[in-house]
C-alpha cells in the first residue's frame, strides 16, 4: 500500500480529532434557511480584491440586515493549505472565491464543503450558468461542492520584441506544430535574442505540471483529462509525444532546468510563457505580446484545441451558519451583471459560454483578450478524484526526474507515473 503524503495524513487525523473536539458543522437543514452576517475570502490578487470589495460594497447596500465582510485568504504556505487548516479548526468563510478543484476532493473528506446541489436551485443554477462547461466539475457522488467561477485558460504568450529581435515575424510566429515551436525556440536562443525561449518552473510541486505538461497533454489527446472512468490516460501516444516534445525542449536548453527568481517573460530572460490572460495586465506595462494556442504534433487550429483552464471555483465552507444569505450572495457575485464587472476589472474568463457575444464591449476595446474567450470554450479541468494532489505529486515526481533532467527515458517515466496512479486510485477508493 503506497503512502499517502504526509500532509494528507495530517489533514485527516486533525479532521477527525477536531470533530472529537465538537467543533461540528451546524445543523445543514437549519444552516441553509439561516439569513445574516457572513464573512467571504478573496485570493490577494489585487485585482480580484477590489472586484470583490465592490461586489461586496453593493451587496451591502441593498441587504443592510445581512452584512457581508470581504477579506483575504490567511496567510500559509498555499491558499489551499490555509483553507484546509480553517476547516480543521472550524474557521473557514462562509465562501471562498479561490478554490482549486484540485482540493476539492481534500476538502470534502474533511467534509468541510457544502453540496451546493442540495439547494432547490443549485444544479440548475450552475448548470443554467456555465452550460457544458460545468460538467467537469461534478464530483465521485454526483454532486456540486464547487461553483465553477472563473477560468484563466493556458496558451502561449511570447514577446513580440524578442521575435523582431531573432529576426522572426511577430505578427505570424511559427508556433503551431512541436517542430515549429522547436526551430523558433532555437532561433531565440541561438541568436541570443533571449536566454530562454520558454521558462516554466521546474520545480517538483505538484501544480507545477499544469503550466507545462497538463497543457499540451489535453492539446494533444483533443481534451482528455489526466483520470478518465477511473484510469490514468496519459501513457498513450498522445502523453508520449508532449513530453518528447518538452524533454528536447529541456534537453537542448530552450526551457533551462533550473528555476528562475522572478518573471523571466517581465525581465526579458524568456520570450514565451504558457500562461493565462491574468498575464496580459501583468505585462501590459512592459511587454508587447501576442497570443498562440499550445503547440501539437500535427498544427490543430486554434479552434479544435484544447488546454488547461487553471480554473477556480467558489464554495461553501460547512462552518457557515448563515447558508441561506451564503447561496443567495454566491448567485449576486456570479451574475451576468457581476461576471461583466468581474471580466472588466481582472480579464479573466466567467466560467459562461459565448463569452464574445455575451460581453462585446469588453473584447471590442480589448481585442488581445479574445483568443482567451474562445479557448475558455475548449478546456481541460483537473480529474475531480480522491487524492488529486497526491495524484499530481506522482505525476510530477516522474516528469521531473524524466522530462526535465533526462535521467530515465520519457516513455518510463510515464509508464511509472501511471502504475504509481493507478496503485493511489485503489488505495484512495479503497473505504478499509
Amino acid at each position: 500500500m503506497l503512502r499517502r503524503t504526509a500532509y494528507s495524513l495530517l489533514v485527516l487525523a486533525l479532521a477527525g480529532a477536531a470533530t472529537a473536539c465538537g467543533r461540528s458543522a451546524p445543523d445543514p437543514d437549519t444552516a441553509a434557511k439561516a439569513h445574516g452576517p457572513i464573512t467571504v475570502w478573496l485570493s490577494n490578487n489585487a485585482q480580484e480584491v477590489a472586484w470583490g470589495d465592490s461586489m461586496v460594497a453593493a451587496w451591502n447596500k441593498s441587504h443592510p440586515d445581512q452584512h457581508v465582510t470581504a477579506q483575504q485568504i490567511p496567510a500559509g504556505k498555499t491558499s489551499e493549505e490555509a483553507i484546509s487548516a480553517s476547516i480543521i479548526a472550524g474557521t473557514s468563510a462562509c465562501l471562498v472565491f479561490n478554490t482549486s478543484p484540485a482540493s476539492v476532493p481534500t476538502f470534502q473528506k474533511q467534509n468541510g464543503l457544502v453540496p451546493l446541489s442540495d439547494f432547490p436551485d443549485g444544479d440548475s443554477y450552475i448548470e443554467q450558468r456555465g452550460g457544458s462547461l460545468t460538467d467537469q466539475y461534478k464530483s465521485q457522488d454526483g454532486k456540486f461542492y464547487q461553483l465553477p467561477w472563473k477560468s484563466d485558460p493556458v496558451m502561449i504568450l511570447y514577446n513580440k520584441k524578442l521575435f523582431k529581435k531573432a529576426g522572426l515575424d511577430p505578427e505570424h510566429p511559427q508556433l503551431a506544430t512541436y517542430s515549429q515551436f522547436l526551430k523558433t525556440s532555437r532561433t531565440l536562443v541561438h541568436s541570443g535574442a533571449a536566454k530562454a525561449a520558454i521558462w516554466p518552473a521546474p520545480s517538483s510541486e505538484f501544480f507545477q505540471s499544469w503550466n507545462d505538461f497538463y497543457p499540451a497533454f489535453a492539446a494533444q489527446s483533443g481534451g482528455k483529462q489526466l483520470i478518465e472512468d477511473g484510469k490514468p490516460q496519459f501513457d498513450s501516444a498522445a502523453g508520449r509525444e508532449a513530453a518528447a516534445f518538452w524533454r528536447t525542449m529541456y534537453a537542448e536548453k530552450l526551457a533551462p532546468q533550473e528555476a528562475y527568481p522572478g518573471d523571466a517573460v517581465n525581465d526579458g530572460k524568456a520570450a514565451m510563457a504558457t500562461v493565462g490572460p491574468w498575464a496580459i495586465s501583468a505585462y501590459k506595462d512592459s511587454v508587447d505580446v501576442g497570443v498562440a494556442p499550445v503547440p501539437t504534433a500535427d498544427g490543430r487550429a486554434a479552434d479544435d484545441t484544447y488546454s488547461f483552464s487553471d480554473e477556480k471555483s467558489a464554495a461553501m465552507f460547512s462552518s457557515c451558519k448563515n447558508r441561506g444569505t451564503a447561496w443567495d450572495l454566491l448567485k449576486f457575485a456570479t451574475s451576468a451583471q457581476q461576471d461583466g464587472k468581474f471580466l472588466d476589472a481582472t480579464g479573466q474568463m466567467p466560467m459562461r459560454e459565448d463569452l464574445t457575444s455575451r460581453y462585446p464591449a469588453f473584447f471590442a476595446k480589448n481585442p488581445i483578450y479574445k483568443p482567451f474567450a474562445k479557448q475558455a470554450e475548449h478546456v481541460v479541468e483537473v480529474p475531480n478524484v480522491p487524492g488529486s494532489v497526491d495524484i499530481w505529486q506522482a505525476f510530477r515526481d516522474e516528469w521531473t526526474k524524466s522530462v526535465i533532467f533526462g535521467d530515465e527515458s520519457t516513455d518510463t517515466g510515464l509508464r511509472k507515473a501511471s502504475d504509481k496512479i493507478t496503485k493511489l486510485l485503489d488505495e484512495y477508493g479503497d473505504p478499509s
